[in-house]
């Protein structure tokens, strides 16, 4: 019966990921961040559970890759997209209603051109899936990460729109509403996904603070964070991860 364990809680993943893009598509962006958080917990502990019950499969493998691509991949590209589709098109102004391309120069009415920017956030939906299918068949990933993890990406993506819908800041609200940064998050986290990086894994072998001394302090940063800066801690706490990540690096070497 405990061989089922892990696999169960893999599929509780899936399970919150789904309705997470039933949310993400109907613009209710709270309540799917809020299912991505559940499907990333049931992430971490299917593993947890895996090799405390030591029934660690192949199959387990790769059913958590595929859980990972909607909960972690999908999910964070719709938002991506509906946050591009939210500050219109890249190339084109409004006028009384037409839609005026400078470059080509002539006129169309404004809904036709307008998916085409946004569709550009999909791109994070595709790094992911590439990177899911690289770690499964790189065997160094045991004890680090190459690249960012897709949970930590998805963390980083959804963490915008509960940052304008909680944080209310105007100075903040006018970044990310920006379509110039939320195409360059859109780059860096498609880069960060699949970039030569190593990043430490929370995993604890033991729990000794001489041996898991950077995990620990790297939770104690988190929840002060949190704390402090709610939501608006997220990117942070993903700047921290990669900063500690890479001196670990340095100092283990």
């Amino acid at each position: 019966m405990k061989r089922y364990i892990p696999n169960a809680l893999t599929l509780l993943n899936l399970l919150c990921g789904s309705i997470a893009v039933i949310y993400a598509v109907n613009d209710n962006f709270v309540t799917a961040a809020f299912f991505v958080f559940f499907g990333i917990f049931f992430d971490f502990f299917d593993g947890f559970a895996a090799r405390k019950l030591n029934v660690q499969s192949d199959i387990g493998l790769q059913l958590d890759s595929l859980a990972d691509v909607v909960t972690s991949g999908l999910v964070p590209g719709i938002i991506m997209y509906k946050l591009l589709q939210l500050v219109g098109p890249l190339w084109q102004e409004t006028v009384d209603g037409i839609g005026y391309n400078r470059t080509i120069g002539f006129e169309f009415e404004y809904p036709e051109f307008y998916y085409v920017l946004p569709l550009f956030g999909l791109s994070i939906t595709l790094a992911s899936a590439y990177r899911l299918a690289k770690f499964n068949v790189d065997t160094e990933q045991q004890n680090y990460f190459k690249g960012l993890p897709t949970p930590a990406n998805a963390l980083l993506i959804v963490s915008l729109p509960l940052i304008l819908e909680f944080q209310n800041n105007d100075i903040i609200n006018a970044i990310i509403l920006n379509k110039w940064f939320l195409i360059g998050m859109t780059i860096l986290s498609c880069w960060l996904l699949n970039s030569g990086i190593k990043l430490f894994a929370l995993k604890f072998k033991n729990w000794g603070f001489k041996a898991n001394a950077t995990r620990y302090i790297f939770i104690m940063l988190c929840v002060v964070l949190l704390i402090v800066l709610q939501f608006a801690a997220i990117p942070l706490i993903i700047l921290v991860y990669i900063i500690m990540s890479v001196l670990d690096s340095i100092t283990s070497t």
